[in-house]
């Protein structure tokens, strides 16, 4: 394994260890750093400072893969058959049927292989996330390295923007800030210290640490490397998103059913029919082996769909297509599916539900609450009291806290492209953003300098700034200091009113501290922004005393203004919602509130609780609890595995580096495009270009619509199929009583393999993918999802199924005894006119199924014109049938010959039969459940057919 973790087994965890203790045990000094040539030695030793990655898969591994379904070995089995009948037969033509089933098999392994790529890059996207380039200390002196060079035992310097290489302790810090998200989801920048914490302090609250894969977002520090490469936090979750494997979708599985079911059904089918032949035949020669062995072939070729496998797959390409235009990016083709099915959404809080931007929301001036509006960095809002446009005094109060604020701050916005972003700490970007709402801007303070500073530290829990006028002039410098309202406020012996300094009482006090206690109630951070004139030139400790209290701030990651809406209309929809986030308790729990997320008044859980929970009181947890929050990247998992052992379907989102294990283990992960870290991406099923919560909304409607679509082809395929077996089988079994015999022949069959074939070329293809594309209604988010354990093909789609095949079995076969001579009616044409006859019955019944297979239970009438590919589709296949009626070439090919018209007004009625039956059952379906008799809901999609 690639990296390498300090030796601390005996003394404890290296942030719990002071830091001569941490330099002991990695053998390094804090003030001069390693020597080259040891630093050189451990690099050979432990290997670079990377995460370890598995080759990405070829192509011919990823076609490979598309043939590991039952249904694919089922197609190559029939392929093996129908070379051995050519060959046993005559070889001397081209076996027409091997080529188009191995036609079919290669366009779907094709298709699969192009759009189901799997996340095989993850843990290459995680390596990207090392910094290119680390500053370090050896042998005394500064230099910089590829951060691949890192090793255990180096002493790195960061500053303000550095990207962190390597888990490290914290050495010496002035006012260090790393922002954490992407790895433990805390929304706000974490500022370091060099004493150590508690063994048991959970990884977003480890302030003696940095980690590998986070930023350095203010001041400066140094920090002794203690883990690198797969040793690291992020090299932890490289290892979980190794181990962790995911899981068939509920589609897979069903397809999979289907395919061992129909190799088990052609196996027996076949047995029987090749068996009833054996015995009321006169099997006497080679050709009559050979005979019989095709007729097992038509069997098998009428049994398999031939192409189900690449219509599946199509058309789940093209509502792919679909979600694509809604901002949604699907990875894996079956997963569009599952979406739609999703029980349980765990989503992610910071830039997910909330904008993961730092936004001021109030202040608190002279009595007044002052609203901002607007989110983000960028300059667009105002500042409001009561509702009306802040003006005159209060402005002018308003203007000089944030300009305070401003000034005592090291952060910026800067425009990138059409969205502004952060520079330094968010928080001081938040207040930089506020002052430039309320007309307060760098340009406008740009006469102002600054003389001196005193960085915010863990300890001081405040930031001081020394400003003077550039040109002289008879005022005095100014000292502005923000920080903890608790702290400031001890420092502040006035407050600023609309008539001046005020003397700050104690009943003021207690006002300034409620108002305080209220908006941390909120989820908001609080900064209190305080001043005074400072006749020197220099700060120490005692500038910071009889200050003016200017104003509290209020600031908070504001929820999306699209996440509330898209909350209801997922819960509208039957699917619950999680959140799961690694931020404070306080402030997971109003963001849940403000959106309507679980219990208002319940308490959020926080991950460290779980650890000592067994499978069944985790899965209890899972069960009744909407918010987590402080947690771990092993806890996501934890809940996305207990939700799944409750048969729940479970979507994941996040953008972090922390959801990454969680979001491969998902039944379908969803990251976001634009905040989202590459690990999240690689790691999901689903990305979201827009990172937008309401487009997982949009996404399960489309997902809906396409497992409807699914069900109607597969209906229809199936129905088809078993209509073909049904006539194959009853036509030799009861090949004396339909006159189903010729002379010289030891037994015939009512259609053979190559119209069998056709069939399925021509019913199967076309119409199955117009239905696939049958347009989403909008009723669906109205229908509770599918169950997990819920069948695709459920009870009764399976009894619509065999009755549609059974009709169609009866009326091909009746076409057939009265054009046939002999048998029940006693025809007058020959076989080859009787079986095109019976061959076209079959064909206008499955085109007629078309309509029927839209629903189990809605009427094929019921909007029928809504999708113009599926009538382009019938009359095409039509239009084809009449041609293999017709032109010689194809009449030589597959056995058929001309008929009248009356043969096709016949053909016609008797093939409608297969509607007409339908729409009977449909009816006593429809009117059972009016009468409550019937428990099974309506086809969803049968109202939007």
């Amino acid at each position: 394994m690639k990296g390498q973790v300090a030796d601390t087994t005996l003394t404890g965890p290296v942030h719990a260890l002071d830091v001569p203790a941490v330099a002991d045990s990695v053998g390094a000094d804090p003030a001069i750093g390693l020597s080259r040539a040891e630093a050189a030695r451990r690099l050979v030793a432990d290997g670079p400072n990377e995460l370890a990655s598995t080759p990405p898969k070829t192509w011919a591994q990823r076609l490979l893969e598309q043939f590991a379904s039952p249904l694919v070995l089922l197609l190559l089995a029939a392929i093996v058959v129908s070379l051995i009948a050519w060959w046993l037969e005559d070889a001397s033509e081209v076996p027409f049927d091997a080529v188009a089933i191995a036609t079919i098999v290669a366009v779907n392994a094709g298709i699969g292989a192009l759009h189901e790529r799997r996340a095989e890059k993850a843990v290459a996207a995680l390596q990207e996330m090392a910094a290119a380039q680390a500053g370090v200390i050896r042998d005394g002196h500064y230099e910089r390295i590829p951060a691949r060079d890192v090793v255990v035992g180096d002493v790195i310097v960061l500053d303000e923007g550095d990207a962190v290489p390597a888990d490290a302790r914290i050495t010496e810090s002035r006012a260090l800030a790393v922002s954490e998200a992407s790895l433990t989801g805390e929304s706000t920048a974490v500022r370091k210290t060099t004493s150590a914490v508690e063994e048991d302090t959970p990884l977003a609250e480890r302030t003696s640490m940095v980690f590998a894969g986070t930023a350095a977002v203010a001041g400066h520090g140094r920090a002794l490397v203690t883990a690198t490469g797969m040793g690291t936090e992020v090299g932890t979750i490289a290892t979980l998103l190794e181990s962790t494997e995911r899981q068939p979708t509920p589609l897979e599985r069903e397809i999979a059913a289907v395919g061992r079911l129909l190799g088990m059904a052609v196996l027996a089918i076949a047995a029987v029919v090749v068996g009833a032949i054996v015995v009321v035949s006169d099997i006497d020669s080679a050709g009559d082996v050979v005979e019989v062995l095709l007729i097992g072939v038509s069997l098998a070729v009428a049994a398999v769909p031939e192409g189900l496998p690449a219509v599946l797959s199509i058309v789940l390409a093209l509502g792919v297509q679909r979600m694509a235009g809604r901002n949604a990016l699907v990875r894996r083709l079956s997963s569009a599916e599952t979406l739609g099915s999703a029980t349980v959404i765990c989503t992610d809080k910071t830039g997910t539900l909330t904008r993961g931007e730092m936004t001021v929301r109030e202040l608190l001036v002279n009595d007044q609450r002052v609203d901002v509006t607007g989110t983000g960095y960028g300059p667009e809002g105002e500042l409001r009291v009561d509702g009306v446009r802040a003006n005159g005094e209060v402005l002018a109060l308003v203007r000089g806290a944030l300009a305070a604020g401003a000034l005592a701050s090291n952060a910026s916005v800067r425009l990138e492209g059409d969205r502004w972003v952060a520079v330094g700490d968010p928080t001081e970007a938040a207040i930089v953003a506020a002052a430039a709402k309320a007309g307060v801007t760098r340009h406008s303070m740009a006469a102002l300098h600054r003389l001196d500073e005193l960085p915010f530290t863990a300890e001081r829990r405040r930031m001081s700034v020394l400003v003077a006028p550039t040109e002289p002039v008879t005022d005095e410098p100014m000292v502005f200091t923000k920080g903890a309202p608790e702290v400031v406020l001890d420092r502040c012996t006035h407050e600023q009113t609309t008539e001046g300094p005020g003397v700050l009482s104690a009943d003021r006090r207690d006002w300034w501290r409620e108002g305080v206690d209220d908006m941390a109630g909120r989820a908001m951070r609080t900064l209190a922004v305080a001043g005074r004139a400072h006749p020197a030139t220099r700060l120490d400790d005692e500038s910071e005393v009889g200050l003016v209290l200017y104003a509290v701030i209020g600031i908070i990651d504001p929820p999306r203004d699209e996440a509330a809406p898209a909350v209801a209309d997922a819960q509208g929809a039957g699917i619950r919602v999680i959140m799961i986030t690694g931020d404070h308790p306080a402030t997971a729990r109003q963001i849940a509130a403000d959106l309507g997320i679980g219990d208002p008044d319940a308490q959020p859980v926080v991950g460290r609780s779980l650890e000592d929970l067994d499978q069944d009181a985790l899965a209890g947890v899972a069960a009744t609890t909407s918010v987590f929050a402080r947690v771990a990247p092993t806890h996501k998992l934890q809940l996305v595995e207990a939700l799944q052992a409750r048969d729940e379907v479970v979507a994941m989102t996040g953008d972090g580096v922390n959801d990454a294990p969680a979001l491969k283990a998902a039944d379908i992960g969803t990251a976001m495009g634009i905040a989202g870290t590459d690990v999240a991406r690689e790691a999901a099923d689903l990305v979201l270009t827009d990172d937008n919560f309401a487009t997982i909304v949009a996404a399960v409607s489309e997902g809906r619509g396409i497992f409807h679509n699914i069900r109607s082809f597969l209906r229809y395929l199936l129905s088809s199929n078993v209509g073909e077996v049904m006539t194959m089988f009853f036509g030799v079994v009861l090949a004396g009583v339909i006159g189903l015999t010729a002379e010289g022949e030891a037994v015939i069959a009512p259609l053979t393999a190559a119209q069998i074939l056709w069939i399925n070329l021509l019913t199967d293809t076309g119409p199955a993918l117009a239905l696939g594309v049958d347009p989403v209604h909008p009723g669906v988010l109205r229908q509770p999802p599918r169950h997990r354990g819920e069948r695709v093909i459920d009870a009764a789609m399976q009894r619509g199924i065999a009755l549609v095949g059974f009709t169609m079995a009866v009326v091909t076969l009746l076409m057939f005894d009265a054009k046939n001579p002999g048998g029940l009616i006693d025809g007058t044409s020959d076989v080859d006119t009787a079986r095109t006859a019976a061959f076209t019955v079959l064909v206008l019944a499955q085109l007629f199924n078309c309509l029927n297979a839209r629903s189990d239970d809605a009427s094929a009438f019921h909007r029928w014109a809504v999708n113009p590919w599926l009538l382009l589709a019938i009359a095409a296949s039509f239009g084809l049938q009449v041609l293999v009626v017709y032109l010689p070439a194809l009449n030589e090919a597959f056995g058929t010959a001309p008929l009248s018209l009356a043969d096709w007004l016949w053909s016609t009625v008797l093939a409608s039969a297969v509607l007409w039956v339908s729409e009977a059952r449909k009816l006593v379906a429809r009117r059972r459940r009016q009468l409550g008799t019937s428990d099974p809901g309506p086809d969803p999609g049968g109202r939007g057919s």
